[in-house]
């Protein structure tokens, strides 16, 4: 295809923005921008009773969070606005391209009720369907002319065929081959006078010159009846790139029970935009070369969309997990410590300094939500077992320990400068004296300060955090458990 390419992530307004959609909006942006293309935002809220308040400022949101910037949309006309299809419905547009079927012939005013659709109902292979039997089709037009006065509620149906089939292609798919028979006609205007999606995005994606539509593999049997309408009208049909269905761990479709089935529901639990959207990347497509580590821009540089797989794809969150923390090690002090911030003070409410505990912790978490874990001692001393100052490998027992801290006390109440540095050389005389080994001393001091055998720092680090008052009193608190 030699034309510009135009491609469009067209969210309903309906909630939090699921992972499968984030996915659909990224692979849309990364086809645009690898291509030099433009990347088109349009908001299909044709489904009235659907829509959820500040739905719509939760997709701008989660856009501009990700990266995923627009070149048109709702605040950015590129000449083929309005990008809200209330707007567009506002204008007659739909109605305008129905009508223009029925003269076609391709479409029909349906006058039948629910009692009359009701009756329709067949099941087939244990499913019940409902197979719209066309019986408005043949009302003559003086009839239809005469109810359309009346104002009898109606709908405006598309008029499939019912022999022969259609086949359609698609990049993941291949050619797509079904019986006509087993295409409905579909409903185009509903009997409120709103577009169904399925006829606003036909018409939308015509208008707005779209090359590629990115979508879900869920709307594969959607298509022959989309291809129906492009054909009816004379119109250039897209390229269509579904993407395979996204999974948990059980091999079931990624759900809101799952708890990180929303881009939002993931920075809740304190993952990383960044981190998020190059894992989404790598949900059912993969770079030549296997990286996985990569940002937006190497992404568009990277990406491929003939390569996207078939399989349905995992969502596993141990890799997530892996993916965010190293790109948390990659973030500056500054960015770690203003992100780490409400974390530590959640953990942490006596005084400290907080900026000397971030680093501690930035290389050991891998979502900031693992902070309150690693640093909740310097709050208070949990309980803990005195067998923790057993330890081999720093030649260290619990009558050895107790005399190291006895000895060590009256030392530390003498020392002034309580910075690291300054403590690390004072007990670093203290092995000299003794002639032992630095963890025989410095593996007793850490666990009476911490209460834990694994600390994101050492005996001094600590101890310059808590302060000389609070280091004294937890080296004292442990000499009476070791001796009672």
């Amino acid at each position: 295809m030699n034309k510009k390419i135009r491609t469009r992530f067209a969210p309903s307004p309906t909630g939090r923005m699921h992972v499968g959609n984030l996915r659909t909006a990224l692979y849309a942006y990364l086809i645009a921008k690898h291509e030099g293309g433009t990347f088109i935002l349009r908001i299909e809220d044709t489904d009235q009773e659907r829509q959820v308040e500040g739905a719509v400022d939760i997709i701008n949101r989660t856009m501009e969070k990700t990266g995923l910037l627009h070149d048109e949309g709702p605040d950015k006309d590129g000449g083929f606005g309005p990008y809200v299809q209330s707007e567009r419905q506002k204008e007659g547009l739909y109605q305008k391209y129905a009508e223009e079927l029925i003269e076609k012939g391709a479409a029909y005013y349906c006058f039948c009720q629910q009692e009359e659709l009701e009756s329709m109902k067949r099941v087939v292979n244990g499913k019940e369907i409902s197979i719209y039997d066309k019986r408005c089709l043949s009302r003559p037009k003086e009839e239809v002319e005469q109810l359309l006065k009346e104002g009898k509620p109606h709908v405006i149906r598309f008029n499939m065929p019912t022999e022969g089939q259609t086949t359609f292609q698609d990049v993941i798919y291949g050619d797509i081959t079904v019986n006509n028979e087993e295409l409905e006609d579909l409903i185009l205007i509903k009997s409120d006078g709103f577009p169904t999606y399925n006829f606003a995005n036909v018409v939308d994606d015509h208008l707005m010159q779209i090359s590629h539509v990115v979508r879900g593999n869920e709307y594969l049997s959607s298509a022959p009846k989309y291809n129906r309408i492009y054909e009816a009208f004379g119109w250039e049909i897209p390229t269509y790139v579904h993407c395979p269905l996204i999974t948990d761990e059980d091999h079931q479709k990624l759900s809101k029970r799952s708890g990180h089935s929303s881009f939002e529901d993931l920075l809740d639990q304190g993952y990383l935009p960044e981190a998020v959207v190059n894992y989404v990347a790598l949900l059912g497509w993969s770079p030549a070369d296997n990286q996985e580590i990569m940002s937006l821009d190497e992404l568009v540089a990277a990406f491929d969309y003939t390569h996207i797989n078939k399989s349905p794809a995992v969502f596993g969150v141990p890799k997530l997990k892996w993916m965010n923390g190293e790109y948390i090690k990659k973030m500056s002090p500054e960015a770690f410590y203003e992100k780490a911030l409400p974390y530590l003070k959640e953990a942490i409410t006596r005084p400290v300094d907080y900026k000397k505990i971030a680093p501690m912790v930035q290389s050991r978490i891998e979502v900031f939500p693992d902070i309150k874990e690693l640093v909740d001692f310097f709050q208070e001393v949990p309980e803990y077992d005195k067998a923790l100052f057993a330890n081999k490998k720093q030649k260290s027992t619990e009558e050895s320990a107790c005399e190291v801290l006895k000895e060590i006390l009256p030392i530390l109440e003498e020392q002034e400068d309580f910075s690291n540095d300054a403590l690390y050389s004072r007990l670093s005389e203290y092995v000299k004296e003794k002639e032992v080994k630095n963890g025989t001393v410095l593996w007793p001091v850490r666990i009476a300060v911490s209460g834990k055998a694994m600390t994101p720092a050492g005996a001094t680090e600590i101890m310059e955090v808590l302060g000389k008052e609070e280091s004294l009193k937890r080296i004292a608190s442990a000499i009476g458990k070791l001796e009672g």
